[in-house]
């Protein structure tokens, strides 16, 4: 008897072989025939879980997401709770590094999250999911902070996704082209400036 298929599985193989042509062309590069090429199946089995290019798009950001989100899981905000000084630097830091292009797994992630944001601007279909992720990190960071006593929390926040989509953005692009110690360190010096006004326990 043939082996059979598990359809989740072969939609997995359909997104990570969307994602690896946007890390690779950029959206422009994602059509259902370079999907289908990069995933070794044929254009119909690709068909039948994705109906074109936006929704091979879209999958492959909320991959990107869904990698970001399991990272995420092992920095839980509580896990702040009640540090001060350089353990509650250290530990806000790796939290909000789980969302930036650190390595080369999480910098694949940030550009096809950063390709999905860009074409938000021109493409209509794009918005919601962008205005999504960017409502979640949102509430991430609002957590994390509240856990560490910063004062004005919402505006905390929002400077602090403010620097990570700065220094994601020139670190993956030639805009900035930011190293990875580089944007570390920027990176650390914003979030000490934060915790420097975080009020005694």
């Amino acid at each position: 008897m043939p082996a059979r298929i598990d359809p989740e599985e072969r939609r997995q193989q359909v997104i990570e072989a969307a994602f690896r042509l946007v890390v690779a062309e950029g959206i422009e590069g994602v059509s259902l025939r370079k999907v289908a090429d990069e995933s070794g199946l044929n254009i119909g089995s690709v068909r039948h879980y994705f109906d074109g290019h936006h929704d091979l798009l879209t999958a492959a950001a909320e991959e990107a997401g869904a990698r970001m989100g399991r990272r995420l899981a092992a920095h839980p905000a509580e896990g702040l709770r009640g540090l001060t000084g350089e353990a509650a630097l250290d530990a806000l830091q790796a939290l909000v590094e789980a969302v930036m292009p650190v390595d080369e797994p999480r910098r694949d992630e940030a550009i096809v999250v950063v390709e999905l944001i860009m074409a938000s601007r021109t493409m209509p279909v794009f918005r919601a999911m962008s205005a999504r992720m960017a409502a979640d990190l949102a509430a991430v960071l609002r957590e994390a902070l509240d856990f560490l006593d910063v004062p004005d929390v919402d505006l905390a926040a929002a400077q602090l996704a403010a620097v990570i989509g700065g220094l994601t953005l020139d670190t993956v692009t030639p805009h900035g082209d930011l190293s990875v110690e580089r944007m570390r360190a920027v990176l650390r010096a914003h979030l000490r400036m934060l915790l420097a006004k975080a009020c005694p326990g």
